[in-house]
């Protein structure tokens, strides 16, 4: 993957990651330095990752990560129609639990489940593309566990406790003390020893890590009342948000007497295991949500729960204006965002092994480009360009998502045309604004997807695309006529 920014009238600076070798900045001083162990996982721009990942087993070869590929399915739709919200494009290059996974990898937690159920064909190829090769030591994996029936159970998870503990008897597989409960679809850095030691130190049964200031989040995962000692006190889900006051919500969380403070769950739990094995098997054996029925029940319960303040980015993508927005961000100098480039801490994702993206004549400003892709003679600006994607004469790409192909060949292309239909990719002389073209669309010639009447709102599912908050989103294998106007 590329990054493209304007130096001069027509000058480009070309950006990309390239393999690091030594130490990261920002490694632990507690932990003893161990051989590194070289995975076969993909950084940028097709080359093979040479980034020595080192494991520290004094801090984090106890800890089992399980990461939750399903998420709501309606916030991101239609993105989702088709694929779970981990398995989401992103970036050009990624999706999106590589974020959460690469967090593991770089934190050195190399036992890592992935439990996955609706939507899951795709997320299920990728993580086991992926991550199946990748080295992490000598009991590293990252291994995905279907939903799955049995003779005792002819039903699917009914939720995430509920896949939780019906896949406890594989979590035993290794000895471990803590379980690191991830939401699989939700965009930060982290490095989770931080969090490990902190909860270690606490004597903590459980630690949520909630967000150290106030921001637009989901709240289905919950308010912390927290103390001054960040001992959670109270654990106030949707069905009781009215106990919290608004004004104390809105003006940073602490309370008059400074006794407290209110922070949001990110929806991350460390537990330890003979705790999680309590609560789901004899405490709240029927019990379905993990944050809202499990965790809420132990801070009621009196169990000693601990709040772990992050401060740094992080997008859960309540809807598609935020999904598009990360994207965005991506592209900007500033770094505001999401760092896709971070030498410390690199995002991994499968080495797809996809030749240099060759453009010819097209004029290329302030975008990131995928792999593999066929630029001729077009204009793109502010736009994140996924593998793969062939953009014809003339065409014009502005401040949009081109999720891009799992498939390209010429020869197909020269086929469809030959027999008067759409060929993949974006077509000669099309303009295309603010929009979400997502993977495997056909877009035709002069068709202009320019929300021309700055719709806000508009479902036109039928001929192959939505307007959500006026961002037009082309979906997954949609077919755009020739000369159409969205």
């Amino acid at each position: 993957m590329v990054k493209l920014h304007t130096l001069g009238a027509n000058t480009l600076s070309i950006k990309a990651n390239l393999p690091v070798h030594g130490l990261p900045q920002n490694h632990y001083n507690c932990s003893p330095k161990l051989p590194s162990a070289y995975p076969s996982l993909s950084l940028t721009n097709s080359q093979q990752s040479q980034h020595p990942i080192f494991l520290y087993p004094p801090v984090n070869q106890s800890v089992a990560a399980i990461v939750f590929g399903d998420g709501s399915e309606s916030r991101l739709y239609p993105l989702t129609k088709r694929r779970s919200e981990a398995a989401i494009p992103i970036a050009a290059n990624y999706r999106l639990i590589d974020a959460v996974v690469s967090n593991c990898i770089n934190s050195n937690i190399n036992k890592i489940y992935a439990l996955t159920q609706v939507n899951s064909t795709s997320l299920n190829s990728h993580v086991s593309r992926t991550y199946s090769g990748a080295r992490l030591g000598k009991d590293g994996f990252v291994e995905v566990i279907a939903a799955y029936q049995t003779p005792e159970h002819q039903s699917w998870f009914q939720g995430t406790a509920d896949a939780i503990r019906r896949c406890l008897w594989l979590l035993e597989e290794y000895p471990v003390n803590e379980f690191l409960v991830l939401p699989g679809q939700h965009l930060y850095k982290m490095d989770y020893q931080k969090l490990i030691q902190a909860h270690r130190n606490s004597k903590s049964d459980i630690t949520i890590v909630a967000l150290g200031s106030m921001r637009d989040h989901d709240p289905g995962f919950g308010l912390l009342k927290v103390n001054s000692e960040y001992q959670v006190m109270e654990f106030s889900v949707k069905s009781d948000r009215e106990s919290i006051q608004l004004k104390e919500v809105q003006n940073s969380r602490r309370s008059i007497d400074n006794s407290y403070s209110t922070h949001p769950s990110m929806g991350i739990y460390l537990i330890n295991k003979d705790t999680m094995e309590k609560l789901l098997n004899e405490v709240y054996p029927k019990a379905n949500d993990f944050g809202s029925e499990v965790i809420r029940g132990a801070v009621s319960t009196g169990m000693k729960v601990q709040a772990h303040l992050f401060d740094g980015y992080w997008e859960d993508f309540r809807n598609i204006e935020a999904f598009y927005q990360a994207n965005m961000e991506c592209i900007e100098k500033s770094y505001m965002g999401y760092n896709f480039y971070d030498r410390d801490s690199p995002i991994y994702s499968m080495p797809r092994c996809l030749p240099p993206t060759l453009i010819s004549g097209a004029v290329v400003t302030d975008s990131v480009i995928g792999d593999g892709c066929n630029l001729n003679s077009c204009k793109i600006k502010g736009s994140v360009v996924g593998m793969r994607t062939r953009i014809g004469d003339g065409a014009i790409v502005e401040d949009s998502i081109i999720m891009g192909y799992d498939i390209y060949k010429e020869e197909d292309i020269r086929g469809v045309e030959e027999k008067g239909g759409i060929p993949l990719g974006i077509g000669e002389n099309s303009q295309i604004r603010k929009a979400i073209i997502d993977k495997n669309a056909r877009i035709g010639r002069n068709v202009m997807i320019i929300n021309r009447d700055n719709v806000q709102e508009g479902d036109r599912e039928a001929e192959g695309y939505i307007i959500s908050g006026g961002i037009v989103v082309v979906l997954r294998s949609a077919e755009i006529p020739h000369g159409s106007i969205l």
